[in-house]
């Protein structure tokens, strides 16, 4: 196992060393366990959550170079995806995972308990609500999110998180630049505005992927995010 790993990570600048490969064959074992109980992804197979997971979660580094920053937020993590892999292979990253659902958030936590990950925490909440926690509320470098909706919601979700200087990167698939356009009032309403959108194939796949990077420009006006369930429903396009 541990060779296809190490192959595929290869293309990363970060120092992948044994306790970091067996720390993500760990992270895999836990996976597909706890996915015979509860619905945490319809990809099982080790050669493909490696590729499609792991991988695609780590491909950050072709918008951002991870060295220098210190705070992340993974907003509608899953099953620990971008957040798990990015704090294995850059352990100096910390991180914190965001789910509104409170049983993968114990699935999260008996991840970082068995990989006895540090400096990483899952929490169990709606970004709607933890945006306007001054406890969570503009105090991360970068904001992640690989979550399945617009570019204007996940905006909303994730912007209130980020620092005045810091930025969210939105993890979408290749085809994402009508959705930009449609995004971009949202985006600059939030205090941000797009830097750099880069589209890419998952090595050795024909899968199409690409990162929005926004970078924050001013701080978000204290009415957004809106009430859960309202950014979702009621985009704000321009």
């Amino acid at each position: 196992m541990d060779n296809f790993l190490q192959n595929k990570l290869k293309i990363l600048s970060a120092e992948v060393d044994k306790k970091k490969l067996d720390q993500l064959d760990q992270f895999y074992d836990i996976l597909v366990e706890w996915n015979n109980v509860m619905n945490l992804t319809a990809i099982t197979d080790y050669k493909d959550v490696i590729e499609k997971h792991f991988l695609d979660s780590l491909s950050i580094e072709r918008v951002l170079k991870l060295n220098g920053i210190k705070t992340v937020m993974d907003v509608g993590t899953g099953a620990g995806f971008p957040g798990i892999p990015l704090k294995i292979i850059y352990p100096e990253l910390q991180i914190t995972l965001l789910d509104s659902l409170n049983k993968r958030v114990k699935f999260l936590n008996e991840v970082i308990t068995q990989l006895q990950l540090e400096n990483i925490n899952a929490i169990h909440g709606r970004a709607e609500d933890m945006g306007k926690d001054e406890n969570f509320r503009a105090k991360y470098d970068i904001c992640v999110s690989r979550a399945v909706a617009n570019l204007a919601t996940l905006s909303e979700y994730c912007m209130p998180f980020v620092r005045v200087g810091g930025v969210f990167v939105s993890y979408k698939s290749g085809d994402v630049d009508e959705e930009v356009l449609k995004s971009k009032k949202a985006i600059s309403l939030f205090g941000g505005k797009i830097e750099d959108i880069v589209k890419f194939q998952l090595p050795e796949t024909d899968i199409n992927r690409a990162f929005v990077k926004i970078k924050k420009m001013k701080e978000t006006p204290k009415k957004y995010p809106r009430k859960s369930g309202i950014p979702s429903k009621e985009p704000l396009y321009g």
